[in-house]
């Protein structure tokens, strides 16, 4: 007989955007019209939110250490500086080391009352410059093993201690299953809640399945299975049918960035809101691949910025009821060069920053060990070091927030030690 978890992980809930232009078939809204009440049968969960910057984030723009003169040598028409009066908007002057970005201000109210940290000279161990294998590295969580069937993200989903009560535990907003949640736990991608346009993940067979009716899906199970994973899922189904996401208004004065981003992560707070069992969110940032004409407090990477605080910024703020139980990450795949390149871009580099947003992050500070930019510091002359694996964040997050505890399972060759970014 066919286990519940069996039955989620074969795709037996998993909802899927063939033949929904119309909306949610007769047979699902009827069959989750058996009561006349919507019953929430979800426990409300910690949530952990991860974005996704492709690409490759120059963290030194971001997060510029603008006392370090070697930078300033590197990038003479790139360097920005915190002090007042100079040609270009000056950094926000975080430490008197490090400066966020001008078009990064957003951030500034959360860093100063301690709930966004920053980890500077995060990446990966592996020394790749090419962005399909850095990304997918880092989201198999696996940096020397390009042979992992699992994405990281798939692996914490198992490691939560509780099967899933809803299709909705881990969602990835986005138009395809991203590499982080490959691997046989059940989760989905939704490329717009509005269209409910779903695919289904943790399958190995989900192509073959995908093209597979409802009906035919649930013909394959037996009644007395429905009856165990039925309800939850269609009381699932019924919530987003009932919220109306088409018409969803944020809370009051929250403007979303209207991007690919802003418009992820106000669906993300929606299914925050709506009680759906989400523990779990993805979503992606593009256009961080900056080799020319990267610009400083003007061009596409002061624009790629803005969107990424301020659409953060607006989520957090529409989920103010929830922030107690939701922790943000972002990740990126690596960063740029230290000095600038002869087109006004930086090129593949090595060492990031990401930001870590939540009420149980220990904010207020610039973690890392970053040493003074000269050449013998510099990873092959020329980049940023790598001195915090990205493991170490990722899995403390995880530990601390998800309370999941087996790194061994999380990142099985990583054996090193937490950063003190996320509170004791």
């Amino acid at each position: 007989m066919t286990s519940r978890r069996g039955f989620l992980k074969q795709g037996g809930i998993a909802l899927f955007g063939v033949g929904l232009m119309g909306g949610i078939p007769a047979f699902l809204a009827e069959a989750a019209a058996s009561g006349n009440k919507i019953i929430n049968p979800f426990q409300r969960r910690k949530i952990m939110v991860t974005i996704f910057q492709r690409g490759a984030m120059d963290g030194l723009m971001a997060v510029t250490p603008f006392t370090d003169e070697n930078l300033k040598k590197a990038r003479p028409t790139l360097f920005m500086t915190a002090a007042q009066g100079g040609k270009t908007k000056p950094l926000i002057d975080l430490d008197g080391r490090f400066g966020l970005h001008p078009s990064m201000a957003a951030f500034e109210p959360l860093f100063r009352e301690k709930r966004l940290g920053i980890v500077h000279g995060i990446g990966s161990p592996n020394n790749t410059r090419s962005h399909f294998d850095a990304q997918d590295y880092m989201e198999a969580g696996t940096p020397f093993n390009k042979g992992t069937a699992s994405g990281w993200l798939n692996r914490a989903v198992g490691l939560l201690g509780h099967e899933a009560a809803t299709p909705f535990q881990a969602v990835s907003l986005t138009s395809s299953m991203p590499r982080s949640f490959y691997g046989d736990n059940p989760s989905v991608s939704i490329s717009n809640l509005q269209d409910f346009d779903i695919q289904m993940g943790g399958n190995k067979n989900a192509a073959n399945m995908a093209a597979k009716s409802f009906e035919d899906l649930y013909g394959q199970a037996t009644s007395s299975l429905l009856k165990e994973t039925g309800k939850e899922s269609f009381d699932a189904v019924k919530m987003l049918q009932k919220n109306d996401v088409r018409n969803y208004r944020p809370a009051a004065g929250v403007a979303y960035p209207n991007t690919a981003l802003g418009n992820s992560l106000k669906q993300i707070a929606q299914l925050i809101k709506m009680d759906v069992g989400l523990e779990i969110a993805f979503a992606e940032s593009g256009g961080w691949d900056t080799h020319f004409n990267q610009g400083t407090e003007n061009g596409p990477f002061a624009r790629n910025v803005a969107d990424l605080s301020n659409s953060i910024v607006a989520f957090w703020s529409d989920i103010s009821q929830y922030q107690d139980d939701v922790t943000l990450m972002t990740m990126t795949e690596f960063g740029r060069t230290v000095a600038q390149n002869g087109t006004g871009g930086t090129d593949h580099g090595r060492a990031s920053c990401n930001f870590i947003l939540g009420n149980d992050v220990n904010g207020g500070l610039v973690h890392g060990d970053m040493k003074p930019l000269i050449k013998e510091n510099l990873e092959d002359g020329r980049d940023l070091a790598v001195t915090t694996d990205f493991r170490a964040v990722f899995s403390e997050v995880a530990d601390k927030h998800l309370k999941i505890n087996n790194d061994k399972k999380l990142f099985p060759d990583w054996k090193g030690e937490k950063i003190g970014v996320m509170k004791a």
